[in-house]
């Protein structure tokens, strides 16, 4: 109606109408802006802070993170040191028992130093018997034998040269490894055989073998197959050919 009657009467109305509707809004919206600004002030100082808080977390973690390669290290060095601990007590008691052995070893050793010294001084006479036996002894007996090396070393010992007091043919010239040999192709075990075998693999003549039982013949042939041994008697129709 006041368009109709006056339209810059309109126009102030419609002014004031708005100023009136701002003043309304303003007062409501006002306070809230000011709120609006005070949670954002107080958003930022809590944001300040959670970032201070993140920072000091990032470098707890990093910290952690470090503590926990650490920790894997030292476990890994750990467990390397653990099976080095075991391989170093399996050496020690390697050790010790190699130890232990060398020290029977060492008494072993000490005591044949000293008996081959000991036999080393009665070499001369022992070599001396020895080749008596062989060129003297051959044909007698067992206990002919010994009673006469029994007064060649009573002998000896009475001229000064060394010699054992108890005299073996079998432990001045003997190779046991010989000997073994000898038994396998069929010389008897005993001492008066290996004596025998003694005399007649050092001696430089040829031995006349007494050999009811044939052993003699047996180990002979067997120690001379792989040398072409001929076995010829008197009787045989090409005995002078052969």
């Amino acid at each position: 109606k006041i368009e109709k009657v006056c339209k810059a009467a309109y126009g102030l109305c419609c002014w004031v109408r708005a100023m009136e509707v701002y003043d309304r809004v303003a007062k409501v919206v006002g306070p809230k802006k000011e709120a609006l600004k005070q949670a954002e002030a107080q958003l930022e100082v809590v944001m300040s802070a959670l970032r201070i808080k993140q920072s000091e977390l990032k470098a707890v973690l990093d910290k952690l993170a470090a503590l926990d390669a650490d920790l894997a290290e030292k476990t890994a060095r750990k467990e390397s040191l653990e099976v080095e601990v075991e391989l170093c007590k399996i050496k020690l008691d390697r050790a010790e028992k190699l130890i232990a052995g060398l020290g029977g070893e060492k008494s072993r050793w000490t005591a044949a130093a000293s008996r081959l010294g000991q036999e080393y001084v009665q070499l001369t006479g022992d070599v001396l018997l020895a080749a008596a036996q062989i060129a003297y002894l051959g044909a007698f007996t067992s206990t002919y034998r010994s009673d006469c090396l029994h007064g060649w070393v009573e002998a000896c010992q009475a001229r000064g040269i060394p010699c054992s007091d108890r005299f073996k043919l079998n432990v001045v010239l003997s190779d046991p490894v010989k000997v073994r040999q000898w038994n396998i192709w069929g010389l008897p075990k005993d001492d008066f055989s290996t004596e025998n075998a003694i005399a007649i693999d050092a001696g430089r003549r040829w031995p006349l073998c007494i050999d009811p039982q044939g052993l003699a013949n047996k180990w002979v042939r067997n120690m001379e197959k792989d040398a072409g041994l001929l076995v010829i008697k008197l009787t045989d129709a090409n005995f002078l050919r052969t």
